[in-house]
């Protein structure tokens, strides 16, 4: 399973000529960073990285907040109606992407969204929240409410409750949220049919178009390709722990 990423990276440090003249060989004759310079600075792929973070880090710390919020909710006020509204909320995942398409585009475009990243933002909240969700309320449910009411005693608020003491208590399944964040970076789908401007696309949008050249530059293809990758495996790898940590736990409890 690691051996096609390893080759993805190192072929990222080969030259053009030497991918094709010695195909097999896994480590490069000669180091270089022509790739990246090609593909960060010639074909200007920092303003779609910069589009990929802005949408993925909105897309992460909205639909976290508002996960957080409704997953408390149905636990605290809402119990029974919760249970068959987060398995209600799950079931959007039962339908293929491509078959959302047309009423998401529909939608962005009655709100004058459409080629926006704001809109974006938007359509991939619909299929995060709800994952965020059904994924928090099994967290939330360890949280004895005897340590809520000890806190209201004490003086602290309904909300004071929620982000000071329950919030806490229930970070592994915040860390575990992480997944949104990855799911937005590399989702492209939608990224292609609802954003036509160039200066708007997402990074994996622009690397697919590496594609449509007559003659395929295998250098800046392997290079924009780990480009995309790379971010979400040093992510992931810095707070693997917490998420399988937070996995379990959820999963026991």
């Amino acid at each position: 399973a690691v051996f096609p990423l390893l080759w993805l990276l190192v072929s990222a440090f080969k030259s053009s000529g030497e991918m094709l003249a010695h195909p097999t060989t896994f480590l490069p004759i000669e180091w270089t960073l022509e790739n990246f310079k090609t593909v960060l600075f010639t074909l200007k792929f920092t303003v779609n990285i910069k589009n990929s973070l802005i949408v993925a880090l909105c897309t992460t710390v909205i639909a976290t907040f508002i996960s957080a919020l409704a997953a408390y909710g149905i636990i605290r006020f809402f119990p029974k109606l919760g249970n068959i509204m987060t398995k209600i909320l799950i079931t959007t995942y039962m339908f293929p992407s491509i078959m959302l398409v047309i009423p998401y585009a529909v939608v962005m475009n009655v709100l004058h969204l459409t080629n926006s990243r704001v809109g974006l933002v938007l359509v991939y909240m619909s299929f995060s929240v709800p994952y965020a969700v059904w994924m928090l309320v099994g967290f939330f449910k360890t949280v004895p409410i005897d340590i809520e009411e000890s806190g209201r005693i004490d003086g602290a608020n309904r909300f004071q409750v929620f982000t000071q003491i329950v919030l806490p208590l229930v970070r592994p399944g915040i860390v575990s949220t992480i997944y949104v964040f990855i799911n937005a970076w590399n989702e492209f789908l939608y990224a292609l049919l609802l954003v036509s401007s160039s200066t708007k696309t997402t990074l994996s949008v622009a690397v697919k178009t590496l594609e449509g050249a007559d003659i395929l530059n295998w250098g800046s293809m392997m290079a924009a390709s780990a480009i995309v990758v790379l971010p979400s495996i040093i992510f992931f790898c810095l707070i693997q722990n917490k998420i399988a940590g937070g996995l379990a736990d959820g999963a026991v409890k």
